[in-house]
């Protein structure tokens, strides 16, 4: 009867009794379509008409809509709002048309009833917060509350030693695969660390795969992985800054703690700022953040970014006090920190597996940086939107990471790019070498950046030219021309790659000078040996080196007739030369012989371990020791001997020719290896 009564009223007042749906298609096709797409599947019982944009100030639109639908009864008015000003007209006409029946979808394709009963959720939603968080409130008494792990996944790794000293190392997610800088840095100086420590890798689980964890238990002596906290927090409400509090875990803490003291683990490293309340010996500041956040203040001067770069600035410069040592990436950012206690450890790049190619003949472009990290997503768009349409007859590759559309909803507020013919969009790639090879220029258009770029690194070592803003490549000592092409506006950035795949010999020429840099300064070897000795300074070796005396000579014989790859001297000889010895609690562990056969010329006679401590890094150690004295250096190695050809190869010896016959007993060629240092 009632609904009878209402359908009488409305037909007397000339509407159809039936309500209708206006869809206001106020953004790109593509997207439009796809909210017009999920409209009539959530309400396929309704007529449906479309609205796209039309010529005219609001008011004209407004009398247009009237006109146009007069006879009928509007229902829903869904509306799309988004950054483009050319729908703003569209967009205020639909509030004068259908006040209380806008449903707002966002870039996201949220949706949001805009109600005057809910104003305050309205109006963030309208200026695009992202509707789970609309509702979060800092008081306790809320309904969606921060939710925090229980449990957590305890993985062993290699067998620990009495000759290596235990390190925690606590990082925000698993450094593996390397999918983008951080765990580049990260994995790759575990690796170097795993030489003279055992690693206890605390991290924040992801979705590891048994193929992920692989590389880093056969390094590691043992993986914690705690799952991330559920933050449901208003980023805004905190004095301190929301990333520290989202990896704010109690049970992270409490492994931390009870490991550290049942397996007597000396020094603990912390990755990321974010990480420090969690303590330690090492904060390892990937950048500055507050630095970071500054240089967003200055380019949007909104409240928000102010009161970011104000919080992080409080709180990490309080945190770095805190730790014995602080790692940093460049001397810009240890002057930045202002404390004693500042050490630079650089990026690197993996010289043995960056090998370069000959490049093809095309115009590709190639931009790496994971979506993740909000800077390359300010990049991303920077190039797309100012640089690619000055630029005819390229391609451009990007490789955009892990879940970029997720990163890329996060901090744009849209569901993902526009689509465009001369872009090729890719996710995680496993293995970003292929590229590097099919690649004439790489670019590296980053607006804010701190810390230093790791992808810069790995381009140069591929042989590639490399066009970079200043804060893309700043802190590694390149120069504009000379070995890489720094640009900082849209033009000139545009102006420096047309001249670059233009002129293939200043381009290739750029590109080799780039690599004899990456070769000479950032070899992850040479760094972390920076980073294992920073560690020394903390924790008390097991391992003593010192010169030998006649009392070691019986157990230098044992070694070396236990060593059958070794040369068999008289031990007492040795004493003639420059001979030392590695002690562990006290036991005579290894041995090493060394003499001066020209001015700074020196040749390594013999080095032998003792079968219960071979594969535990005491061999490079007492390497390292003497290497250090500098000069040129020249050793002969069995053909046969692969672990110690391996050895020399890692810590930087060339082979330098082959003697035939040169060992007795059995009768083996020897493999000349050249050390420069």
């Amino acid at each position: 009867m009632i609904a009878g009564l209402k359908t009488a009223v409305w037909k007397l007042l000339g509407k159809d009794p039936d309500a209708v749906i206006v869809t206001f298609l106020s953004a790109d096709d593509a997207l439009a379509e796809q909210m017009y797409a999920e409209v009539r599947s959530l309400i396929p019982e309704r007529r449906h008409f479309t609205v796209a944009v039309r010529p005219g100030s609001t008011w004209q639109i407004y009398r247009q809509l009237r006109k146009q639908f007069r006879g009928y009864r509007i229902g829903l008015a869904p509306v799309l709002f988004t950054a483009d000003p050319q729908y703003r007209s569209l967009r205020r006409a639909a509030f004068l048309f259908a006040p209380g029946k806008i449903l707002a979808f966002n870039e996201r394709l949220e949706r949001h009833h805009l109600k005057a009963s809910t104003p305050i959720a309205s109006l963030l939603f309208w200026r695009g917060v992202p509707l789970d968080r609309i509702f979060l409130r800092p008081w306790k008494w809320k309904r969606d509350r921060s939710t925090y792990p229980k449990d957590a996944r305890i993985l062993d790794g290699r067998p620990l030693s009495m000759a290596r000293n235990r390190i925690a190392l606590l990082t925000p997610y698993f450094p593996y695969p390397l999918s983008h800088g951080g765990a580049v840095r990260i994995f790759n100086l575990i690796r170097e660390m795993a030489d003279d420590f055992d690693v206890y890798l605390f991290a924040f689980a992801e979705r590891e795969t048994p193929e992920d964890l692989a590389p880093l238990l056969g390094i590691c002596a043992k993986v914690i992985l705690v799952p991330k906290p559920r933050y449901r927090e208003p980023r805004w409400s905190s004095l301190r800054p929301p990333e520290v509090a989202e990896f704010a875990a109690p049970l992270m803490h409490e492994l931390l703690d009870r490991i550290t003291r049942e397996d007597r683990i000396e020094a603990r490293q912390v990755e990321y700022t974010y990480l420090a309340p969690y303590g330690g010996a090492v904060l390892v500041e990937h950048d500055v953040t507050f630095d970071l956040f500054a240089q967003v203040y200055q380019r949007d001067r909104r409240w928000i970014s102010w009161w970011n770069f104000y919080r992080w600035r409080r709180f990490e410069l309080a945190a770095v006090k805190q730790f014995k040592r602080v790692v940093v990436m460049a001397e810009k950012d240890r002057q930045l920190l202002g404390v004693p206690q500042a050490r630079v450890v650089p990026n690197g790049v993996d010289l043995a597996r960056y090998q370069p190619e000959p490049e093809i003949d095309a115009s590709e472009l190639l931009f790496i940086g994971s979506f993740r990290h909000f800077p390359n997503i300010v990049a991303y768009r920077f190039f797309v939107d100012e640089v690619l349409p000055l630029l005819a007859n390229v391609r451009l590759t990007v490789v955009a990471g892990p879940e970029p559309w997720l990163h890329w909803r996060e901090h744009t507020g849209s569901l993902a790019p526009k689509p465009d013919h001369r872009i090729r969009l890719l996710e995680f790639v496993r293995d970003v070498r292929p590229l590097y090879l099919e690649t004439n220029v790489v670019v590296v258009p980053t607006l804010v950046s701190a810390g230093t770029n790791v992808k810069v690194l790995e381009a140069l070592a591929m042989d590639r030219a490399v066009v970079a803003t200043t804060s893309g490549c700043w802190g590694l000592g390149l120069t504009h021309a000379g070995n890489i092409w720094i640009a900082d506006t849209p033009a000139d950035i545009a102006k420096g790659i047309a001249l670059l795949l233009a002129d293939p010999v200043l381009r290739r020429g750029l590109a080799h000078a780039g690599r004899d840099h990456a070769v000479n300064h950032f070899d992850w070897r040479s760094i972390g040996e920076t980073q294992r000795a920073l560690l020394r300074e903390l924790v008390a070796s097991p391992v003593t080196i010192r010169p030998a005396t006649a009392q070691d000579l019986p157990r230098i014989d044992q070694i070396q007739k236990a060593a059958p790859e070794a040369s068999q001297w008289e031990a007492a000889d040795y004493l003639n030369y420059r001979c030392s010895i590695a002690v562990v609690n006290g036991d005579v562990a290894a041995f090493l012989v060394v003499r001066d056969t020209a001015p700074g010329e020196r040749e390594i006679l013999n080095v032998a371990v003792a079968l219960k401590y071979r594969q535990q890094g005491i061999g490079r150690r007492l390497l390292e020791a003497e290497i250090r004295r500098g000069g040129e250096w020249f050793l002969e190695v069995r053909e046969s001997n692969l672990a110690a050809l391996n050895l020399y190869k890692k810590m930087g010896f060339l082979v330098a020719g082959k003697r035939s016959n040169y060992y007795q007993e059995p009768s083996e060629s020897a493999i000349v290896m050249r050390f420069l240092s």
